[in-house]
């Protein structure tokens, strides 16, 4: 009878250590899972419209522009656009100052630019309105963000 107990203990500690160690090799358990990504993702969608009010204005332009983990989209240069968000820490405002120098007429005619999405892994939305196009290329003509 004791050789029965002996071996039923030894049968119970050797389950119980390959239940552990099949727990360790499959990850299950305590383990934390592994990020998707080495980068935090930056990806937009920029857009041009006709109007003062983003929500309800016709969309004349829209480009995407992804940044992380390489720069690529439908914008007309990537490299150029995320370079520059980067150095601006992601705020668009930094980007459009008001820039003397050009004449514009006061003419009432609106446009709005937007940016909306996820910028180094937080979430960004900004608009601006200008007063018409001559304005808006005033205020961005040396940015490379808003060139599309």
């Amino acid at each position: 009878m004791r050789y029965f107990r002996a071996l039923g203990a030894t049968a119970f500690a050797t389950a119980t250590g390959l239940a552990l160690v099949g727990t360790a090799f499959t990850g299950a358990g305590t383990a934390e899972a592994a990020p998707a990504s080495l980068y935090a993702p930056s990806a937009l969608v920029l857009t041009m419209s006709e109007g003062a009010h983003p929500a309800t204005d016709t969309v004349v332009r829209a480009v995407t522009l992804n940044c992380a983990p390489l720069p690529s989209g439908s914008h007309p240069a990537p490299e150029a656009a995320c370079a520059e968000l980067s150095s601006a820490g992601g705020d668009f405002a930094s980007l459009t100052g008001s820039r003397e120098g050009r004449p514009c007429t006061h003419e009432w005619n609106p446009v709005t630019v937007t940016g909306d999405g996820v910028w180094q892994g937080r979430r960004v939305t900004w608009s601006a309105t200008y007063g018409n196009p001559c304005e808006l290329q005033a205020r961005t003509a040396d940015s490379a963000v808003f060139a599309f």
